[in-house]
């Protein structure tokens, strides 16, 4: 009789590899012609990273920058939640916070045990344990098709697949 094999599905960020994207966009953003004089800038604010510019493009470019520098660095866009994306008036500046999203929320724990249950191969079992989906089987080759699913289907989470035994 075989073993259950099992692995996670969970959704976490490298916090200093977003340390390294901010202070590097930060350096461009200072050492950039266009950004000069505007009162640009990018930080931390708590556990969120704040935008600021004197025009909605300016905050709009320093995001496009900041996202860049995630991609090159392996961070995942979906970790960075900024909402609609537009940058809100703050007196003479515009401002644009991006909130680092760790762990899944109920709605996409229950958005991936669907999405496993209908169209995963069957044997498959998923349980949802605090912010993480474990997901097991008898057989490795099913746990296999389903990290395929999961990696090709449309989910509003940066997904990593960890635990894998």
């Amino acid at each position: 009789m075989s073993a259950e094999s099992s692995f996670d599905v969970v959704s976490r960020v490298d916090r200093q590899e977003v340390d390294n994207a901010l202070n590097q966009a930060a350096k461009e953003i200072a050492q950039r012609y266009d950004f000069k004089g505007v009162g640009a800038s990018i930080s931390w604010s708590g556990d969120d990273v704040l935008m600021v510019a004197n025009s909605p493009e300016r905050v709009k470019a320093i995001l496009d920058v900041f996202q860049t520098k995630l991609v090159r660095r392996g961070v995942s866009l979906k970790a960075i939640d900024t909402g609609d994306g537009e940058p809100r008036a703050s007196g003479k500046v515009y401002r644009l916070v991006g909130h680092v999203r760790e762990g899944l929320s109920q709605e996409v724990a229950r958005t991936i045990t669907k999405l496993v249950r209908d169209e995963g191969p069957r044997g498959v079992r998923t349980q949802v344990t605090g912010d993480e989906v474990r997901v097991s089987s008898k057989s490795r080759d099913d746990l296999q098709q389903v990290i395929a699913l999961l990696k090709g289907a449309e989910i509003d989470a940066a997904l990593q697949f960890v635990n894998y035994r």
